[in-house]
């Protein structure tokens, strides 16, 4: 990339600007987490480290300035500027860390600070590392903020860490990396939490700083979609080895492994069953709406409202989906939570032939066994002291709808298999399984109870791509077996085409285009569909090799 050149004599005579050679990482009797990697990252280039969950790729990129848990035994060489940083000492890497390496991290409310403001968060690194304060620093962070894109900067100094949206989190996160002029920017998946047009407006101020500054990047991602974006070079790592490596041309022109092969494959494709002919309405919603006052002063007058959802109406039948997009704070599971009657609403919502707003608590709950939600982090969702036949079976009991343990386990065990799950695990607990299995639980605790409804809240945003594939297909084949109704509910578009029917599309809690989701995708009638589906296709893994640079921020 341009702007390479002038970190070249930093780098090294080979223009490196880092090496890793026979990096092993093992914590504790478990078989190593890192084996045998070695990978050399050229200066002023961008690289992908790429693989699915604990494939090694993190532990690998933390090695390289020591920031694993003490417990971690680390063999290999880490080079740089000539320099063994595994066996240098504790100030040399001080010197380097956050300084000459920087890292940008996937959550940026776990990394920041929620008592300090931005101002403070970033001066420290700048104490720390140039010694600068006082006017000089809010110089330098004013400049950093605006360079981030941070609409505003001065007058959002003072803010934390909660009154900034995600993407604004992320900004400030590059901010602090970039403080110090770093040689090289370590991304740990730090788009994956963001919605598509946030996520290409990150991956376009990376490259645009790139360029300008000559940095090298090492990207951590497992969405060959980004990779195909941004990469000049890949890094395929599976169970802490390196299996593939080569130009981003090669890897996804000729991909030599069947473990990279299967990467570049997994992308959810086709659609979803017919609708039966015959289906009955399961659900109707008429003007829904739904507005928190906003309260102030020693009274607590209501000063306005914040308007979560704004005349949303919509059916809903058998064995249909209705997905619903748009960005974070658009008002998407707040429609679903009104769905559910779990947060206060205006408007008609019939359920069943019901009308839900003439029932109070206690006639609602019959009806609540045939609604269901799953949620977006499954591991959040389930709880850490109850066996999975616990976690599953809970509903089962509140509503009695088996007697005694063993017609309950049962049932249990039946869920199970339907979702893909041996049903001899059921007494191990949630931290015993993977991602994708721990989300066939919290689908298997919705299907026991033999829902109508099924709400599916950004149900594999948090999973691997292959993963995501095969939730894709466990709700299509459960759908058509059962004749769910899904309210499906996602900023992945790939994904929401792959499962829908119909599309609502959502923007500050209006709802600005819906309609057949074939009519949405080929046809959007609305400027803000238009640049949701642009954002997507921009990143979408058919898109051809395609050059960073070809995108300003």
């Amino acid at each position: 990339m341009s702007g390479a050149g002038g970190k070249d004599g930093a780098a090294g005579a080979e223009g490196l600007a880092l090496s890793i050679r026979d990096l092993t990482v093992t914590f504790g009797d478990a078989p190593p987490a890192v084996r045998d990697v070695s990978l050399d990252l050229v200066a002023g280039e961008t690289m992908a480290l790429v693989g699915e969950s604990g494939s090694g790729k993190s532990v690998t990129a933390l090695s390289t300035v020591r920031l694993l848990p003490v417990e971690a035994r680390v063999t290999g060489e880490v080079l740089y500027r000539g320099e063994n940083l595994l066996a240098a000492p504790e100030e040399a890497l001080r010197r380097v860390r956050g300084n000459r390496i920087s890292f940008i991290f996937q959550e940026p409310m776990t990394s920041l600070n929620p008592l300090h403001t931005i101002e403070k968060q970033i001066g420290e690194s700048l104490a720390l590392h140039q010694g600068l304060t006082g006017e000089a620093a809010r110089r330098r962070i004013l400049d950093l903020l605006e360079k981030v894109g941070i609409r505003d900067p001065e007058s959002r100094l003072q803010d934390y860490p909660h009154q900034l949206s995600g993407g604004q989190r992320q900004r400030v996160m590059i901010a602090m990396a970039l403080a110090n002029d770093p040689d090289i920017l370590i991304a740990d998946e730090p788009t994956t939490a963001l919605d598509v047009t946030i996520q290409a407006q990150i991956l376009d101020l990376l490259a645009r700083i790139q360029r300008e500054h000559g940095m090298t990047l090492l990207f951590i991602t497992h969405d060959l979609g980004i990779v195909r974006r941004i990469a000049d070079r890949v890094t395929v790592m599976k169970d802490g080895e390196v299996v593939e490596a080569g130009s981003r041309a090669e890897i996804f022109g000729n991909p030599r492994h069947p473990y990279t092969r299967k990467l570049i494959a997994a992308e959810p494709g086709g659609g979803p069953a017919p609708v039966p002919t015959d289906a009955e309405e399961v659900l109707a919603a008429a003007h829904l709406k739904v507005w928190f006052p906003i309260r102030r002063g020693l009274l607590k007058r209501t000063v306005g409202h914040v308007k979560a959802v704004n005349d949303a109406s919509f059916t809903l039948r058998e064995g249909e989906t209705l997905g619903v997009v748009g960005e974070s704070g658009s008002g998407k599971t707040t429609l679903a939570l009104a769905v559910l009657r779990l947060v206060p609403s205006e408007g008609r919502i019939v359920f069943l032939g019901q009308d839900m707003e003439a029932l109070r608590s206690k006639a609602l709950r019959p009806l609540r066994r045939h609604m269901q939600i799953v949620f977006q982090d499954p591991y959040g969702s389930l709880s850490p002291r109850m066996t999975v036949a616990e976690i599953v079976g809970e509903g089962l009991e509140i509503h009695g709808l088996a007697r005694g343990r063993a017609e309950r386990e049962a049932r249990v065990a039946e869920a199970l298999e339907e979702v893909g799950l041996d049903p001899a695990m059921m007494h191990r607990y949630p931290h015993e399984f993977s991602g994708g299995q721990r989300q066939r639980i919290a689908i298997a605790r919705a299907i026991v109870l033999k829902p109508r409804l099924v709400v599916l809240d950004e149900p594999t945003s948090a999973l691997d791509m292959t993963v995501q594939v095969q939730i894709v297909e466990l709700l299509r084949t459960l759908q058509a077996r059962h004749r769910l109704a899904f309210l499906f509910i996602s900023h992945d578009l790939r994904v929401v085409r792959a499962l829908s029917h119909k599309i609502m599309v959502m923007r500050a809690g209006d709802v600005v285009e819906e309609g057949p989701a074939e009519r949405i995708f080929e046809r959007p009638a609305h400027p803000y569909t238009r640049a949701l589906l642009a954002a997507a296709l921009n990143l979408a893994p058919e898109k051809g090799p395609a050059a960073a640079s070809r995108d300003g921020s």
